[in-house]
């Protein structure tokens, strides 16, 4: 090995750095949860991946950020409830409250601008969006005929006849 590589790090500390700080969070979050909520002037912006493993809300919600959503806990915010693994909060959106779970892992980022302190993860496994099953070669629809996809030249008006 020369001395300009890097040994593998099989003890993950990097993973092991990210889920101590997001127990930053989760412990932030227990605060909130207390009787009389965030002390002021404190309030939290969290960042999450909304295709990320155990996110759940409503879909019209959730469809409107494809990729990142921010929520703010300042002063109105029911039924946080912070969990080892994860975290659920009712919060309006349009008037209308709506229940969210975001598991820890799904954090992005971490901020309370009341005292300037925030985190910044890395990101988490994403769902795929409603995977398709494999189908059989001959069972697939050809593109759209135009520009729109790859050409399907067939092979026969080549060969001699």
């Amino acid at each position: 090995m020369s001395q300009t590589e890097q040994p593998e790090d099989l003890m993950q500390y990097e993973a092991m750095a990210q889920d101590a700080l997001r127990g930053v969070v989760r412990a932030a979050l227990k605060k909130a949860a207390e009787p009389g909520g965030l002390p002021e002037p404190h309030h939290l912006y969290i960042t999450f991946k909304t295709k990320a493993v155990g996110v759940s809300g409503p879909q019209d919600l959730l469809g409107k950020y494809p990729d990142e959503m921010t929520i703010v806990l300042q002063h109105q915010y029911w039924d946080l409830a912070p969990g080892e693994s994860s975290f659920s909060v009712t919060l309006k959106f349009g008037g209308q409250p709506k229940r969210l779970n975001v598991p820890y892992a799904a954090v992005t980022r971490f901020y309370d601008p009341s005292v300037q302190f925030a985190l910044q993860f890395a990101s988490p496994e994403i769902v795929e969006d409603d995977p398709e099953p494999e189908a059989e070669p001959e069972a697939k629809t050809p593109p759209p005929s135009g520009d729109e996809g790859p050409k399907i030249v067939s092979l026969d008006q080549f060969r001699k006849k």
